[in-house]
């Protein structure tokens, strides 16, 4: 049997959705109470797993993790397009579009990268055309503030997802939390969100169960003080994450050659190595190729049509635009593996040992921390 999303049970989708709700004293998802202002602290890669097993190097963000409503469902795909463009729009990726880490482009002919790959064939607006919180709030007069690393200022991706807000840059975690909770004392509306890469880079180089990894979430810790201490009782402080993140071992990660029976009939490969999106020569034969697949890999991995995957939910409602960027086929695995097309794997990706994209609790549970008015 297929997975199926939890859809009962709030997700990310509910996070900053809940966080301007709030500021609008509306009900909510999340039950939050009605508050000035909000900020939400993003950390890419952190699942709830990897957390809790290490306990003892992020008490802080522990204690604010309520036993009850402490972890939620990033959403599917588990990757860092979809799971930001669900936070900042409220949707689904089915409905905001962005239904992978790459992605068939239908009228281009081309796989494109939803980080990277923003050009005149791919325009963030057109792409991504839903408001997002930013927009909604910014119209009725609230101060929308995105705080992260300089190097995302001015990114296609940014103007996708985080358009309607200003951007602010800081350079390391402390500082951008700080600056965060700064912004929220000055007695202003203010919708705020910081988003924390770090812990992600370390997962891919070294592995969540790296020293490296530890390093970084004790760094994001220890950044998160000004949480604890700074912020005025009418001001709510929310930290989640877009994903979470399991190592697959060198041995375990399949490149499969251009001659592969796998590949036969297989116009595109998007997605990722651990969430494939098969774009087929002939649409028409979905069916054979999901059942090869499924022969060879269906102990490893779940194998559905496009028609199944959304059937089954994956993808929540599916529009229009969104529905060709889909593949034919979806392979997602289920064991700690990772697939690659021999033609386009670089060394840089078969050397990424923290991996995403699938259905594993791993991937999938990550946590919810409160402060401020949100902790009451």
């Amino acid at each position: 049997m297929l997975p199926a999303p939890r859809g009962e049970s709030p997700s990310l989708a509910d996070v900053l959705t809940g966080a301007f709700a709030a500021m609008r004293a509306e009900p909510n998802r999340l039950a939050l109470p009605p508050v000035r202002s909000a900020v939400v602290v993003l950390v890419d890669g952190l699942g709830m797993s990897a957390l809790q097993r290490r306990a003892g190097h992020a008490r802080r963000l522990l204690a604010a993790i309520p036993a009850k409503g402490g972890a939620i469902d990033s959403g599917f795909p588990t990757t860092t397009a979809s799971a930001l463009a669900t936070l900042t729009t409220g949707l689904s990726a089915g409905e905001h579009g962005l239904v992978s880490y790459s992605a068939i482009d239908p009228a281009g002919d081309r796989v494109v990268n939803q980080l990277t790959g923003w050009d005149d064939g791919m325009r963030p607006r057109d792409w991504q055309p839903h408001p997002t919180v930013f927009e909604r709030a910014t119209a009725e007069g609230v101060d929308a503030v995105v705080i992260g690393a300089e190097r995302y200022r001015d990114t296609g991706f940014t103007e996708a997802v985080l358009r309607g807000a200003r951007f602010e840059a800081q350079r390391s975690i402390g500082d951008r939390v700080a600056r965060g909770a700064a912004l929220l004392r000055d007695g202003e509306r203010r919708l705020v969100y910081v988003y924390v890469p770090e812990l992600d880079m370390a997962g891919h180089a070294e592995g969540v169960e790296s020293s490296l990894w530890t390093q970084r979430l004790e760094e994001l810790d220890a950044g998160l003080r000004s949480l604890e201490q700074a912020l005025p009782a009418d001001a709510g402080a929310l930290l989640t994450a877009d994903h979470g993140m399991l190592d697959v071992a060198a041995h375990r990660r399949f490149v499969l050659a251009a001659d592969d029976p796998l590949w036969e009939g297989i116009r595109h490969v998007a997605g990722e190595p651990r969430c494939l999106h098969l774009g087929l020569a002939d649409p028409q034969r979905a069916e054979s190729v999901r059942d090869r697949w499924l022969e060879l890999e269906g102990g490893r991995s779940w194998v559905a049509t496009r028609a199944e995957a959304i059937a089954a939910g994956w993808f929540g409602a599916v529009s229009a635009a969104a529905l060709p960027r889909i593949g034919d086929v979806i392979v997602a695995a289920r064991a700690q593996v990772a697939y690659y097309d021999a033609r386009t794997a670089t060394d840089r990706s078969l050397a990424m040992v923290g991996q995403h994209g699938s259905f594993s609790p791993d991937e999938l549970r990550v946590p919810l921390a409160r402060w401020g008015a949100f902790a009451a």
